[in-house]
């Protein structure tokens, strides 16, 4: 957004404030913007925080993580343990059913883990499920997930992105199926889809009574508005009731008001800049030199960026993953602003005068746009180029892309795997190759020690840090606005959660 798109959303809220109405709760339609066209909403298909929030609505895993506590509890399964390093085997929930009116029962665990787990499937991220090697049936009520090697998190994963999915609906329609006629076992069943465009979600009048209690509103209608002033526009005439990611300066505006409930609450988001260290753009890339990196890091001022423009709950980052999650230590390299330095680190690197960059975005053009301005002034010229996300993450996979403001939300899973393992263990959005934080990854990710995993989590996150392959600049805040017939409290982890929503 620039400045002049600012400043005609404030025009937006003065113009119709005089006259905002409220949509009435009468029809039982909870009516919400999603700002990004979802890729898929099969879950393992779309990597974005929408595909997440309709992941939670449609489907259920087999565990329960309190979006608060973080405690583990039953869901589709009711009880677990590991037989060895390797087997958990859970005992499932029984009398659940599938949107299609199937029986939940542990074919349907077998046939998603096995689908899942197999690379050439294409899930989208693979970090979530490459850790499992299959499933085995046991009984019809009992099974046990072989995972590749002991994977500690498996619970936390098991939480989090990995759903559950009916086997034989499955198996026949496939994920582009799935994508436009979704069925799970959630609180919400899809009865229509408009891929990218509109959602319709009604109550699942048979969701069992788990730990996500039973849904309220009746109907939940998503479009995709992708202005933010034209979501403004439309709640004030009480035709949405619901939106959020909204900007600071429109949600404080709102706020004052005093005619919808405006909240703000932190998220497991992060953004970052990426850097080509690993020359995958260019084997003469300018970021294939550690001073270059490190100037990258100097030239930003990250606490101006969070007072002025995140606000809210946002607060600098200096490590490549989320301080909340296991094993993402802080004490790490950091790096504060200082502009002079960075001048001098380019200078040794060879570019006295500075060099020129393509720089790539695909959200909040001012915090993209302010970056590029503290790049700017330290003598890196950017060649700005905004993408839509599902463009630019293809770009990076095939490793032709510099220098990028990215940001990576976890899926809210509160494990350091989630992060640095995603984009440091040589997959294709590795452009480090770092063969040393590689192999402490890898000892992080599968030991059954916990003090062990947390120690070489500190030796990887220390390392990317003294080599400053990234910029980690902020965590995110999200700011909701919803009109006062809607009762909702945020959670830390960034998901709307459509079952815990009421009418007041």
């Amino acid at each position: 957004m620039t400045c002049k798109t600012l400043r005609n959303g404030v025009a937006v809220i003065a113009v119709l404030a005089a006259g905002a109405a409220y949509a009435e709760k009468a029809s039982d339609t909870l009516r919400v913007a999603f700002t990004k066209e979802l890729e898929s909403v099969d879950s393992y298909f779309n990597s974005a925080r929408e595909g997440v929030v309709l992941q939670r609505a449609i489907w259920d895993g087999l565990i329960y993580a309190d979006p608060q506590t973080g405690e583990y509890s039953g869901n589709l399964a009711t009880e677990w343990k590991w037989i060895d390093d390797t087997t958990l085997e859970l005992k499932l929930r029984e009398g659940v059913k599938f949107h299609d009116g199937s029986d939940f029962t542990a074919d349907d665990v077998v046939y998603t883990v096995d689908f899942v787990a197999k690379e050439e499937n294409g899930v989208k991220t693979q970090r979530n499920v490459n850790w499992m090697d299959h499933a085995e049936k046991v009984d019809d009520y009992t099974v046990r997930i072989i995972t590749r090697e002991p994977f500690p998190a498996a619970i936390e994963y098991l939480a989090g992105p990995v759903s559950m999915y009916p086997s034989d609906y499955y198996e026949e329609v496939g994920p582009e199926g799935m994508g436009l006629k979704p069925v799970g076992t959630g609180p919400y069943k899809a009865v229509s889809v408009e891929p990218g465009k509109h959602f319709v979600l009604e109550k699942n009048e048979e969701y069992f009574d788990g730990p996500k209690g039973r849904p309220a509103i009746g109907k939940i209608d998503i479009r995709t508005i992708p202005d933010v002033n034209t979501q403004m526009a439309e709640l004030f005439s009480g035709q949405l009731d619901l939106i959020w990611q909204v900007p600071t300066d429109q949600a404080e505006r709102l706020g004052e008001m005093g005619q919808f409930t405006v909240t703000n609450e932190s998220t497991m988001r992060v953004g970052y800049l990426n850097m080509d260290a690993a020359g995958r753009s260019d084997p003469d890339s300018p970021f294939t030199k550690l001073e270059v990196r490190q100037a990258v890091n100097l030239a930003i001022d990250r606490e101006a960026m969070v007072n002025e423009l995140l606000k809210g709950k946002s607060k600098p980052i200096h490590t490549a993953c989320f301080p909340s999650q296991f094993g993402c230590d802080q004490d790490v390299t950091e790096y504060p602003y200082d502009p002079e330095k960075a001048k001098e680190l380019l200078a040794a690197a060879g570019y006295p005068d500075g060099f020129t960059t393509e720089f790539y975005a695909y959200r909040d053009r001012p915090y993209a746009e302010a970056i590029a301005s503290y790049l700017n002034a330290v003598g890196i010229k950017t060649d700005f180029k905004m993408l839509q996300y599902s463009a630019l993450r293809e770009q990076n996979m095939k490793g032709e892309v510099p220098i990028s403001f990215q940001t990576w939300g976890s899926f809210s899973i509160n494990d350091a795997s989630a992060m640095v393992s995603q984009f440091f263990k040589h997959g294709e959005l590795d452009d480090a190759r770092d063969d040393e934080v590689l192999a402490e990854l890898n000892i992080a990710d599968s030991s059954i020690d916990p003090e062990e995993r947390k120690e070489h989590y500190r030796t990887a996150l220390q390392r990317i840090a003294d080599q400053a392959y990234w910029a980690p600049l902020f965590s995110y805040n999200t700011n909701y606005v919803y009109s006062k017939e809607v009762s909702y409290t945020p959670t830390p982890d960034e998901v709307l959660r459509f079952h815990a929503m009421t009418w007041n």
